[in-house]
């Protein structure tokens, strides 16, 4: 008996900001509430947190990149 097919997550920017680093990998296994990313907004730092394990299938953000509150930044399955 299988399980189905995996559902992807995306993970999208809560703030508009500069994505200041990645800390993850595609390919990258991640546990729930891990950091993937820091945002720097108004000179915060604001950690972008996995909502949930999984595995990075894509990250489709750079370091340097300015991103607007809902742009997706990660995708997890």
């Amino acid at each position: 008996m299988g399980y189905g097919p995996q559902v992807a997550t995306d993970v999208r920017a809560q703030i508009t900001g500069t994505v200041w680093k990645v800390l993850v990998r595609v390919g990258d296994p991640v546990v729930e509430e891990q950091a993937l990313a820091i945002l720097e907004s108004m000179k915060m730092e604001i950690p972008v947190e996995a909502p949930s394990a999984g595995q990075v299938q894509a990250i489709h953000v750079a370091e340097g990149g300015v991103v607007e509150e809902g742009a997706l930044l990660f995708t997890l399955a």
